[in-house]
């Protein structure tokens, strides 16, 4: 079975921002532990004695708010760099799946229903795509893992009609369930959707392409295509991107990730905080 871990990034009511974006993490249900491992141990540089304490949450890490105010950029940017980078594990194989809206194309309300058919159907086309492809010897199902949120019952219901009346490419055929919620203080698999929803987030609304170019090459994609990145984003919009680049890009750079299996040492607290 494939697990979607998905959240948003974004709000659908922020009138200072136009962009919305609903990603989720394909990951096959074996290799979880795996990827929580890796992200733990990440967390524990900053709190080595109980990183349960520690969620990975982008925004705050960037901003330096919520607690990670008590930490040095430098070891906060260096944990995400090194989180973006587990998805190049090719043992993992994790697949990204996004949809980016552009708020002011859209009603208010189309905007949440419109990102979850947009994602839910691709993520079935690949489960489609895996049976077919194995020629009957890979029967996958896979299952939507939410961030609780404000819309869990919008895409309950969502699911439930998608499932059984069809949307507007057809009907999810390989879901072995509605969506499940889960806190994201629980599940280090919703934090790294969170993580890649967020700098995703970032390239759309703030032309910062750093965390973006890290995610890019694992979007979901076969026959030269990317599948797994839907954009409804207007051509100007898209050519602003790169015509006026965030000033982070240059000022800001990610560093290099951590070489493989070497542990940085615990970050250091800011004194007096």
């Amino acid at each position: 079975m494939y697990l979607l871990y998905t959240d948003e990034s974004g709000s659908v009511d922020d009138p200072n921002a136009d962009i919305f974006v609903l990603s989720g993490i394909c990951v096959f249900e074996r290799q979880t532990h795996w990827l929580d491992d890796k992200l733990t141990t990440i967390a524990s540089r900053f709190s080595p004695d109980t990183p349960e304490d520690i969620e990975l949450h982008a925004g705050p890490m960037r901003t330096g708010k919520d607690g990670w105010e008590h930490f040095y950029p430098t070891d906060r940017v260096q944990a995400v760099v090194d989180s973006l980078q587990l998805l190049n594990n090719q043992q993992l194989r994790i697949k990204v799946f996004t949809c980016v809206i552009q708020k002011s194309l859209y009603a208010p309300t189309d905007i949440i229903p419109t990102a979850f058919e947009k994602i839910a159907s691709e993520f079935d086309d690949y489960l489609a795509a895996c049976y077919h492809q194995s020629k009957g010897k890979n029967p996958q199902r896979g299952i939507v893992i939410f961030d609780k949120s404000i819309f869990e019952q919008n895409v309950q219901l969502l699911s439930k009609v998608f499932k059984h009346e069809g949307h507007a490419n057809g009907r999810l055929r390989n879901f072995a369930e509605v969506p499940l919620f889960l806190d994201s203080k629980a599940s280090r698999l919703i934090q790294m959707a969170d993580m890649v929803a967020y700098w995703i987030y970032r390239h759309y609304q703030s032309h910062d392409s750093r965390g973006f170019d890290l995610i890019k090459p694992h979007f979901h994609g076969y026959q030269g295509g990317t599948q797994g990145l839907i954009e409804l984003v207007s051509p100007e919009k898209l050519a602003a991107i790169t015509a006026a680049p965030s000033p982070d890009i240059a000022k800001y750079p990610f560093p290099d990730p951590t070489p493989d299996g070497t542990q940085l040492p615990s970050a250091q607290k800011k004194q007096g905080k």
